[in-house]
């Protein structure tokens, strides 16, 4: 049986210098360096992978340093209904909607790369949501 409690084998100067190092760790957004965030969500997988690679091949043409894209978690919503109206509740039909998503960052953007992202012609179908 453990009796006592305590840190007998810490000073309270380890204490103090193990918080330094934790600010040090903390970042200041400040510090980061700058980057657009792009966020695109399709219901169909085949116009959304066309959407990224019109972004990727965009960026490199202006030679910006991208990260992604990066396949997020697909949404993934079910809808049971009855088929018939008041009778037959066993009959009953399932329907799903997918929203396929891609994130991609832009690292370092010059107003070059970001006047043509805003050029850029995007398939329908395609939601994109740009954060700076």
């Amino acid at each position: 049986m453990y009796v006592g409690g305590g840190f007998s084998h810490c000073s309270m100067a380890d204490t103090k210098d193990k918080d330094k190092d934790k600010d040090k760790d903390k970042k200041n957004p400040a510090d980061q360096m700058p980057r657009i965030r792009i966020k695109v969500r399709a219901y169909d997988n085949k116009i959304i992978d066309q959407a990224v690679q019109a972004i990727v091949q965009t960026a490199e043409r202006n030679s910006a340093r991208i990260v992604g894209p990066v396949p997020l978690p697909t949404e993934k919503r079910k809808y049971t209904l009855n088929r018939s109206t008041f009778v037959h509740k066993d009959a009953r039909e399932q329907f799903e909607i997918r929203v396929h998503k891609r994130l991609i960052d832009i690292l370092e953007p010059t107003p070059k790369v970001i006047d043509a992202m805003m050029s850029l012609n995007l398939p329908s179908g395609v939601d994109v949501e740009v954060k700076m």
